[in-house]
């Protein structure tokens, strides 16, 4: 990534939730799935690295999916 700036803040949390939870991020995959956004494991490899942005309608499938209020999420 070199000196450039992480592309999202949300990324870090999602990391830190889905361990908590005991899931893979295939596991997560298939939840948010269940929650109506069809997402890849490669995407949400990047957004925990911070690769990738997060647009307000993936937080809140993030969240559904890891089964968080919305705002714990945010760092």
């Amino acid at each position: 990534m070199g000196n450039a700036a992480p592309q999202n803040l949300v990324g870090p949390m999602v990391r830190k939730l889905r361990y908590q939870r005991g899931l893979t991020q295939a596991m997560l995959t298939a939840r948010c799935s269940q929650a109506g956004w069809d997402v890849s494991e490669n995407t949400i490899a990047k957004i925990e690295a911070q690769i990738r942005c997060v647009t307000d309608r993936e937080v809140v499938f993030l969240a559904k999916a890891l089964r968080v209020p919305l705002q714990t999420v945010f760092p």
